[in-house]
């Protein structure tokens, strides 16, 4: 077999293994916790944080810079 084809296989064979074993996962629980809320939270923690560091950790911090600025520049 050529070496791209098979290639191609091998990536199309783990990217369909992974989808069908996520949705086996989690098909069967529904709105239940389940084995991947650890994930799911340690993602949107991370998620939280980079917001945080780049944006403001508090909307109200953001709205009280945004007023600063507001009366700086008339």
């Amino acid at each position: 077999m050529d070496p791209k084809i098979d290639k191609v296989v091998r990536i199309t064979t783990v990217v369909a293994t992974v989808t069908v074993s996520y949705f086996l996962l989690t098909a069967d629980y529904g709105p239940e916790p389940n084995v991947l809320d650890p994930i799911k939270k340690a993602i949107q923690s991370t998620e939280q944080s980079v917001k945080g560091f780049f944006f403001g950790l508090k909307k109200g911090s953001q709205e009280s810079e945004g007023g600063k600025g507001a009366k700086e520049n008339p």
